[in-house]
């Protein structure tokens, strides 16, 4: 029988320590096959878990399981795995990951903590507004210019809406969901609305299906990022610094920042460790 340690951290908190995305690490997964990963992650039923493994090529390499499949890149166990590997490593605030999407740098300020995405790309959907909007449970007028898959680690759709509540009345359709799939066969969108420079912050939610439903994430890193590749395509050459809103239509209010300089993308928030244990497994 072997003893694995775990810590519970919730990502992109805002203002109070039950906020965020919340999400599981194992300290040390050295020995464990795929099939026990995945079985760990469907076990603990979040939106991810992590398993921190040795690295010759960064601070740790880090495998990424939703409780039905393993992800290459994202952004809220990035943050999250970083805090305790810090915390386990003493590494400093300044490390690096090995995902399966790359090494991504992630350094600290206390306890907010930043990634450095991948290079953004994209590609044009191919579906009406009209479509896009019957998959989102939505009046076609509320879809904003211009939707695009874009992929900084991870591709995802992103839809732009008109306004912040067009955002709270997104009911996607389980029934069409499934019409829209990334490059790697997986259905999800990223809809946000975004009040423009004067304002600076971005309103969001993001939608994924699991078994017959449609499941909302509190906090996606991933998306952010991803909206960032968003405003690389619609602004070239412009910086961007956006508060992004997420999680309140599931009562799990979380706050992501987001900067584009360069072209180069980074998401930060903050983090906290909630709880500590051991699974015998």
């Amino acid at each position: 029988m072997a003893t694995l340690a775990y810590r519970i951290v919730n990502v992109f908190t805002r203002g109070g320590r039950l906020t965020g995305n919340p999400l599981c690490v194992f300290e040390d997964a050295v020995g464990l096959d795929d099939a026990a990963l995945q079985a760990l992650a469907r076990q603990f039923n979040l939106s991810e878990t992590t398993f921190i493994l040795p690295s010759r090529k960064a601070s740790a390499r880090v495998r990424i399981f939703t409780p039905a499949y393993e992800m290459p890149f994202a952004g809220h166990p990035t943050l999250g795995t970083a805090h305790v590997v810090r915390a386990l490593r003493g590494g400093g605030d300044s490390l690096s990951l090995e995902l399966q999407a790359g090494i991504i740098p992630v350094s600290a300020s206390g306890d907010r903590w930043t990634l450095s995405a991948n290079a953004a790309s994209w590609r044009e959907v191919g579906e009406s507004r009209a479509q896009l909007a019957e998959m989102l449970g939505l009046e076609a007028a509320y879809i904003a210019d211009r939707p695009l898959w874009v992929n900084t680690g991870k591709e995802q759709l992103v839809v732009p809406l008109e306004s912040a509540e067009a955002v709270r009345r997104a009911r996607p359709r389980i029934d069409v969901f499934f019409r829209l799939k990334s490059v790697d066969g997986h259905a999800m969108a990223y809809v946000f609305a975004d009040a423009g420079d004067a304002g600076a912050t971005v309103v969001s939610r993001f939608f994924f299906p699991s078994g017959a439903a449609i499941l909302e994430d509190p906090a996606t890193g991933s998306a952010c990022a991803n909206l960032g590749g968003w405003f690389c395509a619609l602004r070239p050459g412009k910086d961007v610094a956006r508060t992004v809103l997420q999680g309140d239509e599931v009562a799990r209010p979380s706050t992501l920042h987001l900067v584009v300089k360069a072209g180069a993308v980074s998401v930060g928030g903050e983090v906290v460790e909630l709880a500590r244990g051991t699974l015998d497994l």
